[in-house]
């Protein structure tokens, strides 16, 4: 008897926890959440329905066309710029040239110099002296720019090109009875123009007989007269 008892408790608990089950997947089957259409929805669900509709435009393309005619075209650059382009890389060696001759002109500007030098030839004077010889000494008083020039005694060439430093530098020579002329020929002028040069006439006793300084221009002479008595 206790044996079906027990039996019938367990089928009932059974059935009764069944039947909850069923009950709760019954109310879960049996929730529905509404649909809400949105305004995106509703814009996409028009596109697709009317994919062939046109779309409008507010550009006016005559218009477009009209004010890109009355642009002005882009100007083509002046023959005269090409043709200085040209010339400015045609020749290197020119350039160069063109350059350092305004190097040069810059650098006579800026310290005042020119051509200054005397067209004509010039005469230092006569001299006398009893001394046997005499020692002959030049040097550039100015810029060391490369002052070129030739001696001459009595008309003959002693030395033919003496380029002239601001150190002094010359020559020894013999003086005969009479009149010793002493020539200074200015073969160049430099590059700061004129041919400037400081000369000096000292006698065997070292004694100082002539100095003077001269700006001579380019083929011109200063000429200076030793008298032995």
């Amino acid at each position: 008897m206790n044996k079906t008892l027990s039996y019938t408790i367990i089928i009932l608990l059974m059935l009764f926890t069944f039947s909850v089950k069923a009950q709760i997947d019954s109310e879960r089957r049996s929730i529905s959440i509404p649909a809400v259409a949105s305004k995106k929805d509703s814009l996409d669900n028009t596109s697709s329905k009317s994919p062939s509709a046109k779309i409008k435009s507010n550009i006016d393309f005559k218009k477009l066309d009209a004010a890109n005619k009355k642009k002005e075209p882009l100007k083509a650059l002046p023959k005269k710029e090409l043709s200085m382009f040209k010339e400015e890389f045609g020749n290197p060696g020119e350039l160069y040239t063109d350059r350092i001759k305004k190097q040069e002109n810059s650098i006579k500007n800026k310290l005042e110099l020119g051509t200054i030098g005397s067209k004509v030839d010039v005469f230092f004077g006569d001299h006398k002296t009893k001394s046997k010889y005499v020692r002959v000494m030049y040097r550039d008083y100015g810029l060391e720019d490369g002052d070129i020039v030739r001696v001459s005694v009595n008309d003959e060439v002693i030395v033919y090109r003496a380029g002239l430093s601001n150190a002094f530098s010359g020559f020894k020579i013999e003086l005969k009875p009479g009149v010793n002329k002493i020539e200074f020929l200015a073969l160049n002028e430099g590059y700061a123009l004129p041919n400037t040069a400081h000369f000096r006439i000292v006698g065997e006793n070292k004694e100082l007989i002539a100095s003077d300084l001269w700006a001579l221009s380019i083929n011109v002479k200063g000429t200076i007269n030793i008298i032995r008595e």
